[in-house]
């Protein structure tokens, strides 16, 4: 970590079903939140296109490309690199005979330090990712850039605390999640932005750790996105929020050895009991 203070910034977009369009769009936000100070910046999941998960439909297989070969990677990391800054960007990626749901993690001197693959995938109407991607064969890694210690997970992934509390205990100084979650087509009547936003505020305390979500807004086809791209810091206090409508950047600062002194003088860890954690190993347990 080459400073105590880093500067985050999570871009949240409304996407066209143009990939060349959402790729320029986004390299101007990346640009922007540089201009702003920002030397981490993570985009939203699945960003350059409409979200096509929603159903299953194998035509979509051709967008996916391997990050060794890919067509529009390098541009990103060609960015990174003129600007110094570290990019956390979302791709469908290809890994033949499988294909994930990948964060492309690219340093800050524009190599890419490897790829996270999507642990939990998500099955249901609106949200049919089991069709298109396998879970995680990499596990929960955490990403040591020029700007510190991440842990990044997707999407669903924000949901479950076992992924959090994994990343913190390999020393992550920051979680990242791009997002897409917005209406739910089976139940116009549940709203969860709330809900989102509670369960990742509760992995912030519990592990005191600052969480930044990227999320999509905007109207695709019949599915709404929430957008409220966010920031909170290891207490769980918001330090940046966007809303609902508008396209733009959530920038907020966070004080590392801040986290790092109240995380070692609160006890979570250190009172942690491994020992009695038999039953999360297991898939259910009997009563």
């Amino acid at each position: 970590m080459s400073n105590q203070t880093c500067l985050i910034a999570a871009i949240q977009m409304a996407m066209v079903n143009d990939e060349a369009i959402n790729i320029e769009k986004s390299l101007s936000y990346i640009q922007e939140a540089a201009t702003q100070g920002a030397q981490i910046i993570v985009l939203p999941e699945l960003f350059s296109g409409h979200y096509f998960p929603k159903t299953q439909d194998d035509t979509f297989f051709r967008h996916a490309f391997p990050l060794n070969n890919h067509p529009w990677m390098n541009r990103f990391t060609t960015l990174a690199k003129k600007l110094n800054v570290v990019l956390l960007v979302s791709f469908f990626e290809e890994e033949t005979p499988v294909y994930y749901n990948s964060v492309a993690v690219i340093d800050a001197d524009g190599s890419i330090l490897g790829t996270y693959h999507k642990s939990h995938i998500p099955d249901g109407p609106g949200y049919q990712e089991k069709f298109y991607f396998c879970p995680s064969n990499s596990g929960f890694t955490v990403w040591q850039t020029h700007f510190g210690r991440l842990g990044v997970g997707i999407c669903w992934d924000q949901w479950f605390p076992e992924a959090a509390r994994a990343f913190c205990l390999q020393g992550a100084d920051m979680l990242f999640y791009p997002t897409a979650i917005g209406s739910e087509p089976s139940d116009p009547t549940l709203h969860t932005k709330n809900m989102w936003q509670r369960v990742m505020i509760g992995h912030a305390v519990a592990n005191m750790t600052p969480i930044i979500a990227a999320n999509r807004i905007g109207i695709e086809d019949t599915q709404s996105f929430y957008g409220h791209s966010f920031i909170v810091n290891h207490q769980g206090e918001y330090l940046a929020e966007l809303d609902d409508k508008t396209e733009g950047i959530a920038i907020a600062s966070i004080d590392l050895q801040k986290v790092k002194q109240d995380r070692a003088s609160f006890g979570l860890f250190r009172d942690r009991r491994p020992d009695l954690y038999q039953p999360l190993l297991q898939f259910t347990t009997t009563p």
